[in-house]
């Protein structure tokens, strides 16, 4: 039926499509018959199939003819097993080859006989054994059921393995022999049916002596069997049960055993077998033989060990735990429990755990551990120098033991059934005092450790001096003990305090002129201070004299007083200036200082001297005495009107008044220079000369000096007059009868020859001169002055400047051409 479908699809394919060049191909052969495919050629009428064998080409055996529309056709009566040309020629109407083409192919072996055995392997495999067939180069084993399964294999021996089956199934089994050629028809087929699948086990011991085994039930089985091996011996057992499990009892402890099983079905045939489980059975409980107390890195244990059964299998970790929570594992005898507390009540059990889990527990074990540490509650210190410790009482304690440490590394104990221990102690010393408790489990910690420090020890060679007038300074040894110094100074009114870890201490802002108790004091931080300590006492200085105030009586002497309230003290009052001091001494409040010179600056301050020393110096104030008179003074007339006055240094002064005072007026200037030019002078009168020097402060001193006279005033009017002759006379209106004048002439020299310079004076009352010998036409200055006491020309009067005609060689007109300034 196949090949006839495919030669339809070929046929109809061949009249759809035209071929260019004949061709042919083997489609499929069999034993006796082999199937041609081909493509259609232009022209054929029909189509021709001669078939020979390869060995004897020239001797055909069989052919047959299809119609143009045929591109698919078989040739029957073949040989199995043997090569063969096959023929195809195109023919045409007259039966004439068109074209031809050949191909090679053997036919498939003979037809198989049927399987002869088949075995099962497992519940998915089957093993099929056939015999072989010549000219087979493989086998093709087809297996199919009633509900239409169907696959087939290509194996290549005898017996072949069909895998992949489902459990429990009937199967139908036939064979093909295959070569290169194609295959041969199936051989009758041959019935086979799998066994049940194995059983899945899953194993656990709920004690040392048994195994429990479980399975899910297996389909169409109605009996299962299981066999268990005990490792290391010989011992096997086998166990048959309609049930899904079954429990094995009697077994040895901590004993490794492997299970295996199969089902059996109805037909009474075994299953295939499970995969083998180990399992193993629970370890023995342990035997508990000691417990101790061990230190383990500092931390205080219980050490519990147990014998060990030498007889079991694999390895076994042994769980160790306390009624108080404490837990461990060891895989040897012996394990630590931690931490333990003291005063502790154990209740240990040990179980032991392999794979099979725990076993029960050990007979349990009681065991009280050390007692806790008792702690000290007060410590009393008497004043005899000793000192009693006492302490609670703790339970599980059979005695007590306590430990005195002193700082200088001495320890003393006191082993005592009782609460309390008394020792010896000295001043300055910590303490540390601890209490352990015992018992038959040994001795328990150190309690809590209890710091006493007595009170410190009193400083020695305590010296108390005063450094300044509200300051005392005290100085000691160190006292054992002591972390700080509390020096205490009290005077009945008032208490200073100093706290400070050096031995030494400065008091400061006392009260002046006080008595005050001094106390040195040693502390601690924990012990406190010790007060009881010798008070030394000690004086300050005097008190500062106070609101100073100074009463300038003269210009040398100045009264000083002040206010104090010192008890037996000397003032001595000081003025301390231009590298000199001036003092005065009293016991009372007031003194004056004398002879104290002038233009002097001085700081005036009084102290307070008394048998416990000097007080400071009040706050001082300052004096300036009056300025000294310059020594030397210098008056000189610049103009007629204008007067500087010059004067030497005066010490102590900063600025001056300068006058100078008549009754025709006065003229005054204020500077700090040691010169002044005063204008407004009139000339020809006598003055009064007075300097008034002036300190920084302001204080002044009126220096009077020699009288100064003006010069006399200079004449107006002055006329030139010619006379016969040469001669001139040299005219002007006198500013007063009592001065002499002298007149000058100065020629310009532009006429060449000797000096042209004149001179002419006139005596007291007279009001003008001659001057002959003129050498005219030239042009001469004028000047007429009066003359001083001492016969000199006063030098600031105007100069006149006339021109002298000739006349022949006379003097001829006089041209006056004004006023020039003085040169």
């Amino acid at each position: 039926m196949d090949a006839l479908k495919w030669l339809g699809i070929f046929v109809f394919l061949g009249i759809c499509s035209k071929a260019s060049a004949l061709q042919v191909s083997v489609f499929s052969v069999t034993t006796k018959s082999a199937i041609l495919r081909w493509a259609r050629f232009s022209g054929a009428s029909s189509y021709r199939i001669t078939v020979a064998p390869k060995s004897s080409s020239n001797n055909q055996i069989a052919f047959a003819t299809f119609g143009p529309n045929t591109v698919l056709g078989s040739v029957n009566s073949l040989s199995a097993n043997v090569m063969y040309i096959f023929t195809l020629e195109a023919l045409n109407s007259f039966q004439d080859a068109l074209s031809s083409v050949s191909v090679e192919s053997s036919t498939a072996p003979n037809v198989m006989d049927a399987i002869q055995t088949v075995k099962t392997k497992d519940s998915g495999t089957l093993m099929a054994s056939f015999n072989l067939e010549t000219g087979a180069t493989d086998y093709i084993i087809r297996i199919q059921t009633t509900n239409g399964f169907f696959r087939e294999d290509t194996v290549s021996s005898t017996p072949a393995e069909i895998k992949n089956l489902k459990p429990y199934t009937e199967y139908m089994l036939s064979i093909m022999s295959a070569n290169s050629g194609g295959r041969s028809q199936p051989s009758l087929p041959l019935t086979a049916k799998t066994v049940l699948p194995p059983p899945q086990l899953l194993a656990s011991s709920p004690s040392n002596d048994s195994i429990i085994v479980s399975w899910e039930a297996v389909a169409n089985a109605v009996q299962y069997t299981l066999s268990i091996h005990h490792f290391g011996t010989n011992t096997s057992v086998k166990h048959n049960t309609t049930g899904t499990n079954l429990t094995i009892s009697g077994l040895d402890a901590a004993s490794l055993y492997a299970i295996e099983g199969f089902a059996w079905d109805l037909e009474g045939r075994e299953g295939e077998g499970s995969l083998i489980i180990n399992q193993t059975t629970r370890s023995p409980s342990p035997r508990c033989a000691n417990v101790s107390m061990v230190m383990n890195n500092g931390v205080t244990g219980l050490s519990v060990s147990w014998e060990l059964n030498q007889e079991v299998y694999g390895s076994i970790q042994y769980h160790v735990m306390s009624d108080q929570n404490l837990t461990c594992y060891s895989t040897s005898n012996s394990c630590t429990l931690l931490p333990i507390l003291c005063g502790e009540v154990h209740t240990i059990r040990v179980t032991a755990s392999n794979d099979a889990g725990l076993s029960l527990p050990s007979s349990p074990v009681v065991f009280t551990t050390f007692p806790c540490p008792p702690e000290p509650s007060a410590l009393l210190e008497s004043t005899g120098g000793s000192c009693t410790l006492t302490w609670r009482t703790v339970p599980h304690a059979d005695s007590y033991l306590a430990f005195i440490n002193k700082g200088d590394g001495a320890e003393e104990t006191c082993n005592t059934t009782g609460n309390n221990c008394t020792y010896r102690c000295e001043c300055g010393y910590t303490y540390l005092m601890s209490v352990s408790a015992l018992n038959q489990a040994g001795s328990g910690p150190r309690g809590q450790i209890l710091n006493h420090t007595t009170l410190p020890c009193c400083p020695e060679e305590v010296l108390v001096s005063a450094v300044s007038t509200d300051t005392l300074e005290i100085t000691w040894t160190a006292s054992r003990g002591a972390q700080l110094y509390e020096t205490r100074a009290a005077d009945g009114s008032e208490v200073i305090l100093c706290n400070d870890t050096a031995p030494l201490c400065a008091l400061s802002d006392l009260s002046c002129d006080s008595a005050y108790s001094v106390l040195v004091a040693p502390c601690s931080e924990i012990s406190g201070c010790n007060r009881g300590c010798e008070a030394h006492a000690k004086n300050t200085a005097p008190c500062m004299p106070t609101n100073l105030m100074l009463n300038v009586k003269n210009s040398s002497r100045v009264g000083v007083s002040w206010t104090a309230n010192n008890t037996g003290a000397i003032y001595t009052v000081s003025a301390l200036g231009d590298n000199a001091e001036h003092t005065c001494t009293t016991s009372g409040n007031s003194c004056d200082i004398t002879d104290l010179p002038c233009g002097s600056m001085y700081e005036i301050s009084v102290r307070a001297t008394g048998p416990f020393g000097q007080s400071l110096p009040s706050y001082s104030d300052s004096l300036e005495t009056e300025p000294c008179c310059p020594v030397n003074l210098t008056v000189d007339q610049v103009t007629q009107a204008v007067t500087n006055v010059s004067w030497s240094h005066a010490k102590g002064a900063h600025s001056f008044i300068a006058s100078l005072t008549s009754t025709r007026g006065h003229a005054r200037c204020h500077t700090r220079d040691p010169h002044c030019l005063m204008g407004c002078i009139t000339c020809g009168t006598n003055y009064t000369v007075t300097v008034e020097a002036f300190s920084y402060s302001g204080r002044g001193s009126n220096c009077s000096y020699r009288g100064f006279s003006s010069s006399a005033c200079c004449p107006s009017g002055v006329r030139l007059y010619g006379l016969t002759g040469s001669s001139l006379r040299v005219y002007w209106r006198a500013a007063g009868s009592r001065h002499s004048y002298v007149a000058e002439m100065v020629g310009s020299g532009s006429g060449g020859g000797s000096s042209n310079n004149y001179t002419c004076t006139a005596s007291s009352g007279e009001s003008s001169c001659d001057v002959g010998s003129i050498r005219c036409g030239d042009v001469y200055d004028v000047v007429v002055a009066p003359l001083t006491r001492e016969g000199t020309r006063v030098q600031f009067c105007p100069v006149k400047q006339f021109s002298v005609a000739c006349s022949g060689s006379n003097v001829g007109a006089v041209i006056y051409r004004g006023k020039r300034s003085v040169d």
